[in-house]
């Protein structure tokens, strides 16, 4: 059955991080989205048929520093719900694709822009990463062991903070547009997202119940029953023995005694409790603990590789990854009970659907043929 954003177009210029997660997301859940790929669109472009954050996309190769090329890509903005861009501030202005251009030909349209740093503030126009947005917004400082600040991969900044708040800007904007007609930017950073993705724990500081210090509070490592320990094999479980009930029943299954251990908020007993819990589970293998704590609500798990999750039970009975073009892909999410997405498509190389966009914008034979000759787009046609 159709998705639920069956209906709805979306014009993706091609980047990395953040956007194509945007993009491939708002595929998943059934919108058109059309993928505007470089005339040369570099070595990773080879790797396509491995990276699941460019599937389920129609893709055109356009040339952006020719007219014709501009003239496109506004052509395909005028028909557009939504137009994803992950350019600096201004560059899409001096492309002559910025917002205003777009506006004046679809006033409804939704832009949402992708940047790190933001459109606006001293370090707008600069380069950065992920630990450079975390480092910045102070997030990163409460994470890693107590030496080390420690990036969690990309996750934080470029995917929550980044695709997912560029996600829910665009679509919440979508949903003015429909009631007003009316289109605006969206203005996604990095930044700010990850500050966000922080609120939490800005709100214990804020109440005194956080210490600035990395592996010292209840959700970083600093407290026994929240953290990882390693087994007698050199592997892992994570223990997240939160509420008190939960952790009666870890301590049950480590058959240790409550009325000899520390109370579980005794805060300076912590490290006393850690070392206890440290000799009790690297008495045993990770698959001995696996054994005793299932079925349990104690919130103890192992650990599993990349690889060793494709096989765990709920994992398999949740379909929660799929095989695609070889490659092992995490599926669609989230799940609708009455809109059920098609399952994705494989990705395609760039420029695959070149022809039959541009036939859908109305150019006529001709017209494809001296914007291919003239180098405005580039990618697969039909044999001449």
């Amino acid at each position: 059955m159709p998705g639920p954003l069956e209906g709805t177009s979306v014009v993706e210029l091609a980047a990395i991080g953040p956007v194509p997660f945007a993009g491939m997301v708002l595929a998943d859940l059934g919108a058109d989205v059309i993928r505007i790929e470089r005339p040369d669109p570099g070595p990773l472009a080879s790797t396509f048929s491995q990276v699941p954050t460019t599937r389920s996309r129609r893709s055109i190769s356009i040339n952006l520093k020719r007219q014709a090329g501009v003239n496109v890509l506004l052509a395909l903005a005028a028909k557009a719900d939504i137009l994803l861009e992950g350019l600096r501030p201004g560059v899409a202005e001096r492309l002559e694709i910025g917002p205003d251009a777009c506006f004046a030909r679809n006033p409804a349209l939704v832009y949402g822009r992708m940047t790190g740093w933001g459109q606006t503030g001293p370090l707008a126009g600069t380069a950065g990463h992920d630990i450079n947005y975390l480092s910045i917004s102070g997030t990163l400082s409460a994470i890693g062991p107590p030496d080390l600040p420690m990036a969690p991969l990309n996750l934080v900044a470029d995917y929550g903070g980044g695709a997912m708040l560029l996600l829910v800007g665009v679509l919440a904007a979508c949903a003015h547009a429909s009631r007003t007609g009316r289109g605006q930017v969206v203005d996604a950073a990095m930044i700010d997202g990850s500050a966000l993705l922080a609120a939490i724990v800005r709100g214990a500081l804020a109440a005194g119940t956080w210490r600035e210090k990395r592996q010292a509070n209840l959700l970083d490592g600093g407290a026994p029953f929240y953290r990882t320990y390693r087994t007698s094999d050199g592997e892992f479980v994570a223990v997240g023995a939160l509420e008190p009930q939960f952790f009666a029943a870890l301590l049950a299954g480590l058959g240790l005694d409550s009325e000899q251990m520390p109370g579980q908020q005794d805060r300076p007993q912590w490290s006393a409790m850690q070392e206890t819990l440290t000799r009790v589970f690297g008495s045993q293998p990770r698959k001995h603990w696996e054994e005793v704590f299932e079925g349990t609500d104690a919130c103890v798990s192992p650990v599993l590789s990349l690889s060793e999750s494709l096989s765990h039970p709920h994992i398999r009975a949740r379909d929660t990854f799929l095989e695609m073009a070889g490659a092992i892909q995490p599926a669609p999410a989230p799940r609708f009970s009455a809109t059920r997405p098609a399952p994705p498509r494989p990705p395609v190389p760039p420029g695959t659907h070149t022809e039959e966009i541009l036939e859908e914008l109305g150019y006529s034979e001709d017209d494809i043929g001296m914007l291919r000759q003239t180098g405005a787009v580039s990618g697969t046609f039909m044999e001449d």
